[in-house]
């Protein structure tokens, strides 16, 4: 992939000026940029690139351009991302992911995290976004710049389907022993409930706990309950009940960094085009899809 050619960036910035001017409709004539303008930096929709004015320092869409990827954290989460049988990550949030890094002239990079270490990867610069199903929680907000939710969420108990018929309220979940993901949504609610639970590394090891007995219950996505329990999957003898919330699909960037308002211009142009629904229907999601404002 090409990177970013900052000579063309400043060579820009006053054609900018003239095209705007050109615009307005007056006579005048274009007065030429200050000599402290700050270089531009192009961002990418899906209908084409947009200019924007951009310190260089801060930048973090001058940084992926200069090194060539976007490095996306994630977990193994289907049908967010997950890897198909040659061992390449698909799925609606890595389609995604691969789509926004090529409007921004960049290769998408998948790096497998520790989703309670999220932050210190993105702060670390291990990764350069979490894009992997992210609730959008106050504590997330509030140490990630996101972009514009995207998708529609719930935590939802999981359980043997034999003995699902026990367990439909919270009240009845009070004896039962969980297996989340560390750092998750679900840990929260499981917490919330003050049920004794097991922390593991992502929300398909919830799963292999439930399924070999080693805890009664997990509380997991809906989406990915969906796509992995239930008859023709890889856990048919397990059945959701409770549905314990109501949330919202974000992706996260560093804090202050302008990668979230370029994934809101690119996502609104890919909604548009019909790039988004295309993918989410692939992998199921449709009905869970957020329009842009």
């Amino acid at each position: 992939m090409l990177k970013k050619n900052r000579l063309a960036a400043l060579l820009l910035a006053p054609c900018l000026c003239l095209s705007l001017a050109a615009c307005s409709g007056g006579n005048s004539a274009a007065t030429p940029a200050p000599a402290d303008t700050e270089p531009v930096e192009t961002i990418g929709g899906a209908d084409g690139p947009t200019d924007i004015l951009l310190t260089e320092e801060e930048s973090d869409v001058a940084y992926i351009q200069d090194k060539g990827t976007l490095v996306v954290g994630i977990t193994n989460f289907e049908p967010m991302d997950y890897r198909d049988a040659s061992g390449e990550w698909i799925g609606f949030d890595a389609d995604m992911a691969k789509a926004f890094a090529e409007s921004l002239g960049v290769e998408a990079e998948f790096v497998e995290i520790n989703w309670d270490n999220k932050v210190l990867e993105l702060d670390g610069k291990n990764i350069d976004c979490v894009w992997n199903g992210m609730t959008l929680t106050d504590e997330v907000k509030s140490a990630m710049s996101t972009g514009n939710a995207y998708c529609l969420n719930a935590q939802v108990v999981v359980v043997p389907a034999g003995k699902a018929a026990d367990y439909q309220t919270e009240e009845s979940l009070k004896d039962l022993s969980f297996a989340v993901e560390s750092g998750s949504a679900g840990e929260d609610e499981v917490e919330r409930l003050g049920c004794s639970f097991t922390p593991v590394q992502t929300q398909a090891n919830a799963l292999l706990e439930v399924k070999a007995g080693t805890s009664d219950a997990a509380i997991i996505d809906l989406l990915m309950a969906g796509a992995m329990i239930g008859e023709g999957t890889s856990y048919p003898d397990l059945t959701y009940t409770v549905k314990l919330n109501s949330e919202e699909y974000g992706v996260g960037f560093r804090k202050g960094s302008d990668l979230a308002e370029a994934f809101n211009t690119f996502w609104e142009a890919a909604y548009a085009d019909g790039t988004v629904m295309t993918a989410a229907e692939t992998y199921g999601v449709q009905e869970s899809l957020i329009e842009p404002d």
